[in-house]
């Protein structure tokens, strides 16, 4: 017996047939047609291989398969509704969920701040597990329910997600404050002139700031291609480099913060989720979170 590609919903019709002993009120209970119960009843009748029930003047008579799995139907309807019930009290105080995130190190230092405040008061045993997942690999993980959310630019496009923007900043550029040839103000020529740091997640390929240049006819030097925000910061203090990087990360720092002396897009970070999760309490009660305290504050 092949039960992989059953529909569950097949074994709530053969606990309403076994209860009313009538395919014509288990359509009634179920608010389906009495035809669509007994097309149920006969794709059941051929997993098990077995008539499950008889007619008789008492109505349909379960037969000793149908009477040795309806316990094991019933346990197992029960606990899927137990489950339902459970997403609906959905209770932060109490609840012990761990939340799965994708995000780089930036989003983790502009984002995670504001949510860790949250749930220290309201949800002290929620825990919350940030990785680094691929781009490619993100629907991928988000489908199989083994990462919760992805919080990421807004370049993955996929029909089974969701996605809503929760933070909006734009980008400067900074160098460190004794800069021997910036004091307070970049034109386009200095900009050039400099050698630069560029932070990506990726081994090779340009970045927006790159392919913004690219349209204007020009390109910058890049002197360290590096994956991790935290560490540019230190570097930029003690050498004459330069970083491009959002205004919000660049004003925790005591370094030069210049505007950028071309137009270049904000950077915006979008909060993915599946859609299979649209409804789910508990996911729904984080999104909520990190859209109303993701942001910059």
């Amino acid at each position: 017996m092949d039960l992989k590609n059953v529909d569950l919903n097949l074994f709530l019709i053969f606990d309403t047939i076994y209860t009313e002993k009538n395919l014509t009120r288990a359509g009634e209970v179920l608010c389906i047609t009495q035809p669509a119960v007994s097309n149920a009843l006969s794709r059941l009748r051929e997993t098990f291989n077995d008539p499950l029930f008889v007619r008789s003047p008492q109505g349909m008579i379960p037969t000793p398969v149908a009477q040795n799995i309806i316990g094991k139907i019933r346990s197992a309807l029960q606990l899927m509704r137990a489950s339902v019930q459970e997403q609906d009290s959905f209770d932060s105080v109490t609840s012990k969920k761990k939340f799965r995130l994708s995000m780089g190190d930036l989003a983790e230092a502009m984002v995670l701040p504001g949510i860790l405040e949250v749930l220290q008061q309201k949800a002290p045993h929620i825990n919350m597990v940030s990785v680094p997942i691929k781009r490619k690999e993100i629907v991928k993980e988000l489908a199989s329910g083994k990462l919760d959310f992805a919080i990421e630019v807004p370049v993955i496009s996929d029909s089974q997600l969701q996605h809503v923007k929760i933070l909006e900043d734009r980008y400067v550029c900074v160098v460190r404050k004794d800069h021997p040839q910036v004091k307070g103000e970049l034109c386009m020529e200095q900009f050039l002139a400099l050698s630069h740091i560029h932070l990506s997640r990726r081994e090779r390929g340009e970045g927006h700031i790159d392919q913004a240049l690219v349209k204007l006819g020009v390109r910058r030097r890049i002197a360290l291609r590096a994956q991790h925000y935290l560490m540019a910061p230190h570097i930029i203090s003690r050498t004459d480099l330069a970083l491009t990087m959002p205004h919000f990360f660049a004003r925790q720092y005591d370094l030069q913060i210049l505007p950028l002396p071309f137009e270049v897009p904000a950077l915006e970070l979008h909060l993915y989720w599946h859609e299979k999760v649209e409804q789910d309490q508990t996911n729904l009660w984080m999104r909520q979170l990190i859209q109303e305290r993701g942001g910059l504050g």
